[in-house]
């Protein structure tokens, strides 16, 4: 009798909430071998004792990805069936008060060290001819919307790389796809409301007086945007991105997703200007 097949292997990134709390324990349900990270240790901790793999991995620092990276293949003898890139954070802000500085540290969470996450693993992929990527992007990547700018640009440029990362591995057995989640329910607000506090300086800005709508809106942790879905919704698409036979380029999930996906079709510029700036209206008066 041959041996049984080793369980199929991923690494997660941004374990401690949200989607990628809810990934870690669905893929692990589904029999998947889930290696869950977060940046701080307490959360490390906390998923450890949630009998999920967790390992430390800060997307800020090039050690600390080589350290997580070194130790996930050495626990798998070298394999990682799947990556996960779902670690992110958003900085609430009018384009003209973002520092250099502030815009640096957006990209270096959301796009720079998803980047290197995603090179370092490719080799061990390469080597056994197969593989999944997925990168968790947002109906952002694609449609802008007023004082989010800063998230905006990293996931913009998320998609493009990802696009031409797809191309580039036409052929080797990995597969890349994006999902793309509208308003879902995790601790997203909370960590916006805490970067915007950090780094806008409110009183000397031309958009003060829009700031305080921006701050109720991030205070409010028990509001929610309209069709908020759980982080639950964003499971089937993964699912099907890492184990259909013929993954898609991209998943949409929320009906606001679908929506902007389908105006950015049909209308001009101008035209998707005016929508969005409208389905916005109400957080800025």
């Amino acid at each position: 009798m041959s041996a049984p097949e080793d369980p199929r292997s991923i690494l997660i990134t941004g374990c401690s909430s949200g989607i990628g709390h809810a990934a870690a324990h669905a893929l692990k349900a589904r029999g998947w071998r889930v290696f869950a990270t977060a940046r701080r240790e307490a959360d490390v901790a906390r998923l450890a004792a949630e009998g999920l793999e967790a390992l430390a991995l800060d997307l800020d620092d090039s050690a600390s990805l080589q350290a997580a990276v070194g130790e996930v293949l050495a626990r798998t003898g070298g394999r990682l069936d799947a990556l996960f890139n779902n670690g992110a954070y958003g900085q609430p802000g009018a384009v003209e008060d973002l520092s250099r500085e502030t815009l640096r540290a957006q990209l270096e969470t959301n796009l720079l060290g998803t980047h290197e996450l995603t090179c370092r693993v490719i080799p061990a992929m390469r080597a056994r001819g197969q593989g999944r990527i997925v990168q968790n992007s947002s109906v952002l990547g694609f449609a802008a919307l007023p004082y989010r700018g800063a998230y905006v640009c990293s996931k913009f440029a998320l998609e493009g790389l990802t696009d031409t990362l797809r191309q580039e591995l036409t052929g080797s057995g990995i597969h890349v796809s994006l999902i793309q989640p509208g308003p879902i329910t995790s601790r997203f607000r909370e960590n916006a409301h805490r970067a915007f506090h950090a780094h806008i300086e409110v009183a000397h800005s031309a958009h003060a007086e829009t700031y305080r709508h921006v701050e109720a809106r991030l205070a409010n942790q028990a509001g929610k945007a309209p069709f908020t879905l759980g982080p639950e919704a964003v499971i089937d698409k993964l699912v099907h991105a890492l184990e259909s036979r013929r993954p898609r380029p991209r998943y949409a999930v929320t009906l606001p997703t679908h929506l902007f996906a389908g105006l950015k079709r049909l209308l001009s510029s101008r035209g998707m200007d005016r929508v969005l700036l409208r389905s916005t209206r109400d957080e800025r008066q």
